[in-house]
């Protein structure tokens, strides 16, 4: 019954989002096939098959991604269980079941990585993964033989490669903490045993596989994207103090800039960037540009080159905040007066850029070109209640 539901979803999604016919059912393995070949990359730069993993007596391949937060909250749990059962005969190996092409940039919103291979590569460096990750977003032909319906997936394979379990890794949907319910612990544990699977198949909570004829979507969104329009205000002092006061729910990250700024210029992408990524969660861009007042017209320019528009989320924010846009020129005659109005600890130098918390307190701040990594990490940090790190 849940691979029925799981199927039918899959197949209106595909409806929903292709003109094609060429798109494939999406079918999960039934309990008791055989584990479908595979030849794919792994970050190591090693090609892994499913020979590779002939010695092992259980397989548990997992389909996950960079992404998805369910993702992101059981990586580090299915590496330690990958630790832990490893001189137990079990082998783990992760699959990256999404897309690029199929990736909208808000569907970043939790991550600060996206899922191509490159960004792969860090996510294994950064969580010391003991596992083989492995990258199937080209063709996804793996993920279509499994029936990977969602990530992360779970498929545990016995001594002669047939399937035992497919599902949930645990019930911690988003949580990274202890789950209540250790499902494929439960499951090895039992099969390790000798005693039969408590449950051969369990519902996958998690992001759907992001498959590559959702592509459509991704031009949709680029689209609209790309049609909002790019404006830019005057701002003074007052208006600056209001932007510090913050009172919003949202986490305000400011970049204060300059068309005569080489790093200014040169960060500017990475800014954008980070907007489109967490601009459906409670985050927002604004930038000031701090150029002679008579060049509000190169200011704009810029910004439309940049294609910098206020997000179709975003605006119905600022809609009610009485404001017509995030992107400002400061028309004072004193930069001291902004410094003082929208941040005292700013001395002057740019790119200046700083978070600023609902209520208005400075929960980052960085003087100079920001790093990509560093600044998205620094807005989930923000954004999910964590103090973030402040590189020096």
């Amino acid at each position: 019954m849940i691979k029925t539901i799981l199927t039918a979803s899959i197949c209106l999604s595909v409806a929903a989002t292709s003109t094609t016919a060429e798109v494939p059912e999406i079918k999960t393995l039934e309990i008791g096939a055989k584990a479908p070949d595979f030849s794919l990359q792994g970050t190591d730069g090693k090609t892994y098959t499913l020979d590779t993993f002939k010695k092992a007596k259980y397989l548990v391949a997992v389909f996950t991604c960079n992404h998805c937060p369910d993702a992101i909250a059981a990586r580090d749990k299915i590496n330690q269980f990958a630790i832990d059962y490893k001189s137990k005969g079990v082998e783990v190996v992760a699959i990256s079941s999404a897309s690029p092409k199929g990736l909208q940039l808000w569907e970043n919103g939790h991550s600060k990585y996206s899922d191509d291979f490159e960004s792969m590569k860090l996510v294994a460096k950064e969580h010391k993964l003991t596992h083989p990750y492995l990258y199937d977003g080209e063709t996804q032909k793996t993920s279509i033989a499994y029936g990977a319906v969602a990530t992360p997936h779970v498929f545990i394979f016995g001594p002669d490669r047939k399937l035992r379990y497919q599902g949930q890794f645990d019930n911690g949907k988003r949580d990274p903490g202890p789950a209540k319910k250790k499902t494929v612990i439960n499951t090895i544990d039992a099969l390790l045993a000798g005693k039969p699977v408590p449950e051969t198949k369990t519902r996958v909570f998690g992001c759907s596989t992001k498959w590559h004829w959702k592509d459509k979507l991704v031009a949709a969104e680029k689209k609209e994207w790309e049609s909002r329009p790019v404006t830019v205000e005057a701002m003074d002092a007052t208006l600056a103090k209001t932007i510090a006061a913050n009172k919003t729910r949202k986490y305000r990250l400011v970049n204060i800039w300059s068309t005569s700024c080489g790093p200014c210029i040169q960060e500017f992408p990475t800014l954008v960037r980070a907007y489109q990524f967490y601009t459906q969660r409670p985050f927002e861009l604004i930038t000031i540009s701090t150029d002679p007042k008579a060049d509000n017209a190169k200011v704009l320019r810029f910004l439309k080159d940049q294609h910098l528009p206020v997000s179709k989320w975003t605006q119905k924010s600022i809609d009610k905040e009485g404001r017509k846009t995030n992107n400002y020129h400061f028309q004072g005659d004193d930069l001291d007066d902004l410094a003082k109005a929208i941040d005292p600890k700013w001395q002057g130098p740019m790119p200046h850029s700083f978070i600023i918390a609902p209520g208005g307190e400075v929960v980052w701040r960085k003087t100079g070109a920001v790093e990509i990594f560093e600044l998205r990490s620094a807005i989930l940090d923000a954004i999910n209640g964590k103090k973030p790190a402040q590189k020096k």
